[in-house]
């Protein structure tokens, strides 16, 4: 299986930076931390959308999502001047399915377990290029310009956390990081309630948990499955998988919020939860916060919870 390369990276970021925020590293007491929720659309995805539709040049496009890649797909569809149609999953926090109506997409709402079949049928029913959210090389390669703009902002960093749940966000990063900087670790952080992609790499073999299991984690944007070609990647270039409570993802997007006035969805906090637990190697780190789309009443409960503490 042909893995992404960084001369792949590179070029995807030639392509993207007309449009992608070059997030800075922000110190949050002993950790610096690179906020992909101050990107357009939230979230990091708009890396590797955009770059799909920049170099695939469709005319019309499809997709599944959790909410972000949904988001940033309608983004890059209505800048490009192309329809756009989004499957969701039933239970997608309507701050996220708000935003991708805002940017012009149809919206389709599905049971969980009907997502990817359904975007299929959309993409053969009306001739769309379907668009995934991470089981494609373009998009694995947008993403990976996270890794390269840590190597330039962090040159001697040691290790780099990130949110894993398909897979795309810690296949580009790794890529990258390891092409140019093989002593540092690249490590993935995802919900114990949705721990597919370590016990993938425990067993040597790609192994998939249901939605009913994945589902129980407030992480929604960590709640997908990895493909052939992230888990690929992983095996290639990702030191190891960790995992995180709802407890320890809670208390990061506090601290997030109240030592470094960022704000992080559950699935964009867990790298920090990784490292505030005591469960990253030691060394000069980064942990991407991978998006900010959090529902506004989510965030007060934590932010209150923090308050009587």
């Amino acid at each position: 299986m042909e893995l992404v390369t960084v001369e792949d990276i590179r070029a995807a970021a030639g392509r993207i930076e007309p449009v992608v925020v070059r997030t800075p590293l922000v110190p949050v007491g002993d950790l610096l931390v690179k906020p992909e929720s101050l990107q357009r659309v939230g979230s990091f995805k708009i890396r590797g959308a955009y770059h799909a539709v920049a170099r695939l040049r469709p005319a019309g496009v499809v997709t599944h999502s959790s909410g972000n890649h949904g988001q940033a797909l309608a983004y890059a569809a209505a800048t490009f001047g192309v329809p756009c149609v989004v499957v969701v999953p039933e239970g997608t926090p309507r701050v996220k399915t708000d935003a991708i109506r805002r940017h012009g997409a149809e919206l389709v709402v599905v049971p969980p377990d009907r997502r990817l079949a359904a975007a299929a049928e959309v993409a053969a029913g009306r001739g769309l290029t379907l668009v995934p959210p991470y089981d494609h090389p373009d998009v694995i390669a947008g993403q990976g310009t996270i890794g390269l703009e840590i190597l330039a902002d962090l040159p001697d960093v040691e290790v780099v956390a990130v949110p894993v749940s398909g897979g795309g966000l810690v296949s580009g990063i790794a890529a990258a990081v390891k092409a140019l900087r093989p002593r540092a670790a690249v490590i993935g952080v995802e919900p114990e309630l949705a721990a597919d992609a370590a016990e993938s790499l425990a067993a040597g073999r790609l192994i998939t948990w249901e939605p009913a299991r994945t589902f129980r984690t407030s992480a929604d944007g960590l709640r997908a499955e990895l493909s052939e070609l992230t888990f690929a990647h992983l095996r290639a270039h990702v030191d190891a998988v960790v995992t995180v409570t709802e407890d320890e993802i809670r208390a990061a997007m506090r601290h997030l919020a109240t030592a470094g006035r960022l704000v992080a969805e559950p699935s964009g906090a867990v790298a920090t939860a990784a490292r505030l637990s005591g469960k990253l190697p030691r060394g000069l780190t980064v942990a991407v916060l991978s998006g900010g789309n959090v529902d506004p009443a989510l965030l007060r409960e934590v932010l209150q919870t923090a308050d009587q503490e």
